[in-house]
């Protein structure tokens, strides 16, 4: 069967815009990530980065709504993003099990999009460490983690067919892998990516459906991916 989609994507002129626009996506991230890391995230404004870019401000907005965006992963279609890997489980999959599966998407999403930034993915992952360390991005994390937060609660309600107003195991859930995800990315980040991002993510399931022993494999991957990176 041909889509729409597919017809566009294979229009040479098509093709041609959709790799510019990449390239001028991946500078504009490169470019802001090095004067995040340099400077500090509240010292760089999103005309400094459009300047540094050699682009206007307004095609930095154009692929960035603000500048906590390029860190944040905070495009529009973020969270129809979030929602669709909730739903995309066939019926019947068990929530835990649904959850699980999303939080392994959210973590290839984010691999990717560090291995396109091109180059050494550890020094990337330095960057976006010391870039996500200032304290004015604090709110801006906060908020974008609570939308992702109420948009899995909701979906996963959805599938329960239960109110996330009346039911409260929706909404425990959505805690649950937003906190892992944001758990698993820290220590990704603090090993260099010495321990893949979708592996981590793995091995904290594996902890919770073991009732979260002490001997945890994912706290032996996550020591002696530390020790490795402090050796070398």
């Amino acid at each position: 069967m041909t889509s729409v989609t597919s017809v566009a994507e294979t229009h040479p002129d098509s093709s041609l815009r959709e790799r510019k626009k990449a390239e001028t996506r991946r500078t504009l991230r490169r470019i802001a990530l090095g004067l995040f890391a340099d400077r500090g995230f509240s010292q760089v404004t999103a005309e400094e980065i459009a300047d540094a870019a050699g682009v206007s401000t307004r095609t930095f907005f154009n692929y960035f709504p603000s500048k906590e965006a390029v860190l944040l992963g905070a495009d529009p279609d973020r969270l129809q993003q979030v929602r669709d890997s909730v739903l995309a489980p066939p019926a019947g999959t068990p929530a835990l099990a649904v959850v699980h599966a999303a939080v392994l998407t959210w973590a290839r999403q984010a691999t990717a999009q560090v291995t396109d930034l091109g180059g050494d993915p550890r020094d990337w992952l330095r960057r976006i460490k010391a870039a996500r360390a200032d304290l004015h991005l604090r709110s801006a994390q906060a908020a974008h983690m609570d939308a992702i937060e109420h948009t899995v609660a909701v979906a996963l309600a959805q599938r329960l067919g239960v109110d996330p107003e009346r039911d409260p195991y929706p909404t425990l859930l959505a805690a649950l892998a937003s906190a892992t995800f944001r758990t698993c990315l820290a220590f990704w980040a603090d090993s260099g990516g010495t321990i893949p991002l979708d592996r981590l993510a793995d091995l904290a399931f594996q902890a919770f459906a073991d009732g979260l022993p002490e001997t945890a494999a994912l706290r032996h991957a996550v020591t002696g991916a530390t020790d490795r990176k402090d050796n070398h």
